[in-house]
C-alpha cells in the first residue's frame, strides 16, 4: 500500500495554528478540531488524489500525531520531543517569531478553501522557488497571490491610473523604467505586486492602492523564497538593497 506523502508547509501551517490556539498543546484524536482538519487536509489540491488512493492519508490519527510533533518540538517543551522534521521546525519557529502573521496566514488559507477559490486556480510554477521550496506560508497562498497579480484587468487599471496622474511607470524599488531603457518596446510596460502578502492584508478584493509597480527583477526578488521566511514586501526589498555590501 502506498505511503502518505510528506507534509507540506500549507498543511503544517493549518496544523500548527491549531496547536498555537491550544496553548502549544497537542490535540487528541477525539477533538472535533482534529476531525475537521483531517477532512480539510484531505480536500486540499496538493497531493494529486492521495485522499482517494491512500485510505489513511491525513487520517484523524495522523493529524493528531502531527500536532504532537509540533507541540513537542517547541523550544520550551518539557519532556521527550518526537522526531519532527525540518519543515516542522521552520513552521514552529515562524509561529514563535510572528504568531499573529502566521495565524493570519492560516485564517486566509482557510478562507480561500472555504470560498472554493483555491480549488479553481491551477498550479503555478512560480509558487515555488528554483529548489522547490516555498514561502513559509506555503504554496497555496502563493498560488492565490500570483493569480491575483496576473489579473490583466487590474494591472491595466493600475497603469492607466498612474498615467492619468502623470506618475512615471518605473519600478518603485530600483526606479528602472522600461520605456526609458527599451524605447517604444518598453513604453507602458511594468509589473504589479501586492504591497502586503495575503496573510497580512487578508484575502479581500484587491484595490489599486494595494499594488506596487515593479520591474521584473525586483518582482522576482520579492517572490524569492528562503527557508522559514515570507515573501518580501517592496519596502523590505528596498531595505535589503540599501544594506552596505562587502567589498571585493
Amino acid at each position: 500500500m502506498p505511503k502518505s506523502p510528506a507534509w507540506t508547509r500549507d498543511e503544517l501551517l493549518l496544523a500548527c495554528a491549531l496547536v498555537v490556539e491550544n496553548n502549544w498543546n497537542e490535540l487528541r484524536e477525539g477533538d472535533p478540531r482534529v476531525l475537521d482538519l483531517s477532512g480539510l487536509l484531505r480536500s486540499l489540491p496538493l497531493h494529486h488524489g492521495a485522499a482517494q488512493t491512500i485510505p489513511k492519508f491525513r487520517s484523524v490519527g495522523s493529524v493528531s500525531r502531527k500536532t504532537s510533533d509540533l507541540a513537542s518540538n517547541h523550544p520550551e517543551y518539557v519532556g521527550v520531543s518526537t522526531k519532527g522534521g525540518r519543515l516542522d521546525k521552520e513552521v514552529i519557529a515562524a509561529f514563535i517569531a510572528r504568531p499573529s502573521e502566521m495565524l493570519g496566514a492560516a485564517a486566509a488559507l482557510r478562507q480561500g478553501i472555504g470560498t472554493g477559490a483555491l480549488y479553481e486556480i491551477p498550479a503555478d510554477p512560480d509558487e515555488v522557488d528554483d529548489d522547490g521550496s516555498s514561502a513559509v506560508e506555503g504554496r497555496l497562498l502563493a498560488r492565490w497571490a500570483l493569480h491575483r497579480e496576473r489579473d490583466r484587468g487590474i494591472r491595466a487599471r493600475k497603469i492607466a491610473r498612474a498615467e492619468k496622474l502623470g506618475q512615471p511607470l518605473r519600478c518603485e524599488v530600483c526606479t528602472f523604467d522600461f520605456g526609458r531603457f527599451y524605447g517604444p518596446l518598453g513604453k507602458g510596460y511594468i509589473e504589479v505586486h501586492h504591497r502586503l502578502p495575503l496573510h497580512i492584508s487578508g484575502p479581500r478584493e484587491t484595490g489599486l492602492d494595494d499594488l506596487a509597480l515593479l520591474c521584473a527583477n525586483c518582482h522576482r526578488m520579492c517572490h524569492r523564497s528562503s527557508p522559514g521566511a515570507s515573501w518580501r514586501t517592496p519596502d523590505a526589498l528596498r531595505a535589503e538593497m540599501d544594506q552596505p555590501r562587502p567589498g571585493p
